[in-house]
């Protein structure tokens, strides 16, 4: 059976966006235009490394009648999955884009309850995939019902079978997650401060911070500052990185772009210099699209003589 990278999302959505001219609070609103597309971080990032040719596999929980409809977007995406089905329905996230002021609103869902029963089968499910897997992206919020330990299982899991794991979530997911020693993690500038319950006020901050991470074995910390760039790290090197401008539209996914391009890079055997310029170019192409929108391979080359890499 061929290998594939393996992104696990256990909260999925259909990503709704739709376009006003300028949303009206508490008034009438008209739409101009609306797509749906299949959401969640490890759904992001698969639909990044179907563009960039990688043979990729999403795994997760679906629920009910939204959950089918989001495995008709992937089949439609060509993108090959095996999700679970619990009860319920999949949550919609809602974003609404003001032609007027540019700016985007999010509205989501929390998402389906899981029992015991499902969690422990697709546990199960998991360890059968985790065994064809380069690579597994482990990322995204949780539905109710699951406790915030539950990365630093898949983690292990993927450990146990020899498997590097790259993991992007928030808050108390992201610091059980950390305990396993992912290979990799991408937290933005807000998640990092909440993890170290502090303001980082500088680079120097930041850097020190992310080694403390490396201190622990994780191998690879990429910080993600939105328009502010990046800043790249692991035992040997740090790179700070700035991008050029853009017309910022969305940051849905824009992580997520990241991560795939930090795959791709990985997989590709590219240097930590490498990583740097990739990762913030497909960053930032994701960012200059509307809605839920994501970067292609060529875009993301075109650019990458834009970004500015500088070892510190």
């Amino acid at each position: 059976m061929e290998s594939y990278v393996l992104t696990v999302t256990l909260n999925p959505a259909l990503d709704k966006t739709i376009v006003v001219e300028k949303f009206n609070v508490g008034g009438l609103n008209r739409v101009q235009s609306m797509r749906i597309d299949a959401g969640g971080k490890g759904i992001n990032v698969a639909r990044v490394l179907k563009k960039f040719n990688i043979n990729v596999l999403a795994t997760g929980l679906i629920a009910g009648v939204q959950g089918q409809l989001l495995l008709e977007y992937l089949e439609k995406d060509g993108i090959k999955n095996d999700f679970l089905k619990e009860h319920g329905n999949t949550r919609t996230n809602l974003k609404i884009i003001d032609k007027h002021s540019n700016l985007v609103t999010e509205i989501n869902e929390m998402g389906f309850s899981v029992s015991t029963e499902v969690l422990n089968e697709f546990k199960e499910k998991y360890t059968r995939l985790i065994k064809q897997a380069m690579f597994v992206v482990i990322s995204g919020s949780l539905p109710p019902g699951i406790d915030n330990g539950i990365y630093y299982e898949l983690i292990e899991i993927a450990r146990k079978e020899g498997v590097k794991a790259i993991l992007d979530a928030d808050g108390e997911v992201l610091a059980e997650g950390i305990k396993a020693l992912p290979f990799a993690i991408k937290p933005n500038i807000f998640e990092l401060e909440m993890l170290f319950g502090k303001k980082l006020t500088d680079d120097r901050d930041i850097v020190n911070a992310a080694k403390s991470l490396l201190d622990k074995g994780i191998k690879i910390v990429i910080v993600s500052m939105g328009a502010d760039g990046a800043i790249v790290l692991d035992e040997k090197e740090v790179y700070r990185v700035k991008s050029y401008e853009i017309d910022r539209k969305s940051a849905t996914g824009a992580g997520d772009s990241m991560v795939a391009a930090l795959v791709y890079c990985l997989l590709n055997g590219y240097s930590l210099f490498e990583i740097a310029r990739w990762t913030t170019a497909a960053g930032t192409i994701t960012a200059s699209k509307p809605g839920t929108e994501v970067c292609s391979f060529k875009e993301v080359q075109e650019v990458l003589d834009k970004i500015q890499v500088e070892r510190i």
